[in-house]
């Protein structure tokens, strides 16, 4: 039988650790992990799940949806209602690209280092 395998960690580049996490925390209530610091800041799941922040030396922001600089990965996050989950994160720092693929189905923002996330409809 193959290992079992847990997922542990999502890290993310970026140029700033800190002010990411904080972003993040703001939209999802994650607690902030203590040892966070200006090199690495993460947010704990209860479930031992973290989001990590780490910081990357001349940083480029992912370009979407040209893949210039590739996005190389993204996050979905499930809300009740997508209109006001968009106006709550752009309030936060969010970015919203012009091009959005099926808006009445999920929508697409950018957290403020530039990497794209999903909205989806919970359920």
């Amino acid at each position: 039988m193959p290992p079992q395998m847990k997922l542990s960690a999502i890290t993310l580049d970026c140029p700033d650790p800190l002010s990411l996490a904080a972003f993040y925390q703001q939209a999802t209530g994650l607690e902030p992990h203590p040892k966070s610091d200006a090199d690495f800041a993460a947010l704990n799941r209860a479930d031992g799940l973290f989001i990590g922040f780490q910081r990357v030396d001349d940083y480029r922001a992912p370009s979407w949806p040209d893949q210039t600089v590739p996005q190389q990965l993204h996050l979905c996050f499930a809300v009740d209602d997508l209109n006001e989950a968009e106006t709550r994160l752009l309030e936060l720092g969010a970015g919203k690209p012009d091009h959005q693929p099926h808006e009445e189905r999920w929508r697409v923002l950018t957290d403020p280092a530039g990497h794209p996330f999903c909205l989806v409809v919970s359920g």
